[in-house]
């Protein structure tokens, strides 16, 4: 009897694309939505102070977290370490604040390669904090790191100084670091959803006493662009977390630098900004001293999983 022809496959199966391409659509749609957000706090940063909008963008993020928080907001909230999630909430406001100023402050090129510092960040923090054992190599790429900084800056340059908005894109990105560090801690014994909703709670509240300061209601145009703001803000840091849940780690972190060609993108076309040589050749300096980090750290991390025989 002649063999019968294999099984034709259903018209609705579709093949299933690998975890990282997955990841990789992840982290594309965090780097717009990130783009978005800095667009209208840029936008919106001369009627609008940082302290505020961080007040609005925490809000509407936890407008659009509260239907999944409602299903079980007892699990939503159960945490046994209630401290750190506290100092972590206030240090990331503050971050917020801080982040927000550079980026109505300075060129979007410049704000966003800044904030990429705080993967150099979080080396000492990795020593001193977390008691890390911490090799040569990752230590030399971190002082590679921060001289593409000093690239970027140029202290001391006639045409370009150190303002305010530099020194807060260089603090915020310290307390990004710090609250990072929180996270690998936290991470052990707490969900992904759970630090969230702590973060965009305890955020509202920090948020109010700065805003208070500087009070003023928007218009209703306004009302709407600030809480466009909040939800992407939320959709960004959500889009991450799944791209960096389903992906390698050392396979998404170039994909997270799309938001530096996003952004300097819409640097041009909206806000007609045109980055210096300086601002470009730091850049690529942070660049590649923080993914060197992070491959770096992937490549150890499994190394250990095979010597621990996982």
């Amino acid at each position: 009897m002649p063999e019968a022809p294999p099984p034709v496959p259903a018209l609705t199966e579709r093949p299933k694309l690998a975890p990282n391409v997955r990841g990789a659509l992840w982290m594309l749609a965090s780097a717009l939505g990130f783009t978005v957000m800095t667009t209208l706090i840029k936008f919106l940063g001369s009627d609008y102070p940082a302290a505020l909008q961080t007040f609005y963008r925490q809000a509407a993020g936890l407008l659009v977290l509260a239907p999944l928080i409602v299903r079980d907001w007892r699990g939503a909230f159960h945490t046994t370490r209630p401290g750190i999630l506290f100092f972590r909430s206030a240090v990331g406001t503050l971050a917020m604040i801080f982040s927000f100023y550079a980026f109505q402050k300075l060129p979007l090129a410049e704000a966003n390669a800044l904030s990429f510092t705080r993967t150099l960040w979080m080396v000492p923090l990795a020593i001193f904090v977390l008691r890390e054992k911490t090799g040569p190599l990752r230590i030399g790429a971190a002082l590679v790191g921060f001289v593409g900084v000093l690239v970027m800056l140029r202290p001391g340059a006639a045409d370009h100084g150190f303002g305010l908005g530099q020194l807060a894109s260089l603090a915020s990105a310290a307390m990004f670091a710090m609250t990072i560090t929180g996270m690998k801690v936290m991470t052990r014994d707490h969900s992904p959803f759970t630090l969230l909703v702590w973060s965009a709670a305890l955020g509202l509240v920090f948020s109010i006493p700065p805003a208070l300061f500087v009070w003023r209601w928007p218009e209703p145009l306004d009302l709407m662009l600030l809480a466009a703001m909040g939800v992407f803000g939320t959709i960004t840091q959500a889009c991450y977390i799944k791209g960096m849940q389903i992906g390698d780690a050392g396979a998404m972190a170039p994909i997270d630098y799309s938001r530096l060609v996003f952004t300097t993108a819409t640097g041009f076309f909206i806000f007609h900004e045109i980055p210096g040589w300086a601002t470009i050749a730091g850049a690529a300096i942070v660049v590649a001293s923080t993914l060197f980090i992070t491959i770096r750290e992937q490549q150890l991390a499994r190394q250990a999983r095979v010597s621990s025989g996982e």
